[in-house]
């Protein structure tokens, strides 16, 4: 079966056809700049890179350009080859514990709960839209990024605020990276050969998040009601006095709209430092820039707290510390800071083969950790896809055997 995963920004459209059961990627590709004169993409087979550039005025017009690379490249003789398109959907509420076919219903629910994702949902809603009129005869999937968090016990993803907020306004806390955490326990299941595990799994990019992991289950996690809560990231803020809200509207007149943005947008890193890239971080350190090395020691301790605290929540019952995504799967400087702040826990590094493995070295995954840590410490590249094709595998194998 041929499947296709399709990731959908706000002006970009990521995707990947895969030969199933076996995930063998057969074609991928990124389109950039839709909406803009200057839009471009770049298809990728075989290992060659193939680019091409046209104006792109929406997503119904990326579409159209999956459907030419899919049938230029010979990745399809025809398009009715696509057995089945998933979908990465940023947010799922409190109703959708598993990923699911999609359908008029799970469409009027993703528009409503655009209040939640007000960045995300267009794109994605944009996306599923434009593919269904694309590949008219393939079962679409809705692939949430919540739904993995779900398992969290009601004390840990309810804020003390108003009760009625939860109840009227469905104010609680919901994680996100859902698919990353996901693919990392299961992972580690294999890896430690347990089939249950407890884990505190940092997914450390451009956008960031912890998961304490309880019974291979998500059992809290540092995003909230949106992807802003919790660790200071790239652009975003994390956790703040949500009072500075209210304090920044009156002081500069703005709406809160705005100051929400510059939340999102203009703050974390490179609101310290100018610059969001851990790479382009470090190298302003290197050079002695002293807000780039203020943002480093700010970044390092909200994870290392983060970190802590999530060791107590698991009762000090913890099978692996993980590290994965971009800066978590190659800051070597960045794990060994991190680590030696985790002493007094009796986490220990091995210098050596921290410094070993990262994408860009011979070793992608491993133990980072010494022999007489307290808790092992790993390194495991994380596969979103992995996911989002898994569920649309399984769930359009149980829609063709329905329809027999």
């Amino acid at each position: 079966m041929k499947c296709l995963s399709v990731n959908v920004g706000s002006s970009s459209l990521k995707f990947r056809l895969f030969e199933m059961p076996g995930e063998k990627v057969l074609l991928s590709g990124h389109i950039e700049k839709i909406g803009h004169k200057d839009s471009f993409w770049t298809t990728r087979i075989k290992g060659q890179k193939h680019p091409g550039a046209r104006y792109l005025k929406n997503h119904a017009a990326a579409a159209e350009v999956v459907k030419e690379e899919l049938l230029k490249f010979k990745a399809v003789e025809s398009l009715d080859e696509i057995k089945g398109v998933g979908h990465r959907v940023l947010h799922g509420g409190e109703k959708y514990f598993d990923s699911v076919l999609i359908t008029d219903e799970v469409i009027d629910d993703i528009k409503e709960l655009t209040k939640l994702g007000p960045l995300h949902h267009p794109g994605n809603l944009a996306g599923i839209e434009a593919m269904k009129a694309a590949l008219p005869n393939a079962p679409m999937v809705a692939v949430f990024d919540t739904a993995f968090h779900q398992t969290m016990p009601k004390e840990n993803y309810m804020y003390p605020v108003p009760y009625e907020w939860y109840e009227k306004y469905g104010v609680r806390k919901y994680g996100f990276h859902g698919s990353s955490h996901k693919f990392i326990t299961q992972r580690m299941m294999k890896l430690l050969g347990k089939r249950k595990v407890n884990l505190i799994v940092c997914h450390i990019g451009s956008g960031s998040s912890i998961t304490a992991i309880k019974d291979s289950k998500s059992y809290d996690t540092t995003m909230g009601l949106t992807p802003l809560d919790g660790l200071m990231m790239g652009t975003r803020s994390g956790s703040i006095d949500p009072s500075i809200v209210d304090y920044m509207c009156r002081e500069t007149g703005k709406p809160v709209g705005e100051i929400n943005n510059a939340l999102n947008m203009e703050s974390g890193s490179f609101g310290v430092c100018g610059e969001n890239d851990s790479r382009d971080i470090e190298a302003l350190a290197e050079k002695g820039d002293e807000k780039a090395k203020l943002a480093i020691r700010m970044y390092n301790d909200r994870v290392a707290k983060y970190i802590v605290d999530y060791y107590i929540e698991l009762g000090g019952k913890v099978d692996a510390i993980v590290f994965t995504a971009g800066a978590g799967e190659n800051g070597i400087s960045f794990r060994e800071d991190v680590m030696k702040k985790l002493a007094p826990l009796g986490i220990k590094i091995n210098k050596s083969m921290n410094a070993k493995v990262a994408s860009f070295k011979d070793i992608h995954e491993g133990k980072i950790s010494s022999k007489n840590s307290s808790v092992d410490v790993y390194v495991v590249p994380t596969n979103e896809e992995s996911i989002i094709i898994g569920d649309t595998y399984r769930i359009c194998n149980e829609y063709y055997k329905n329809k027999k």
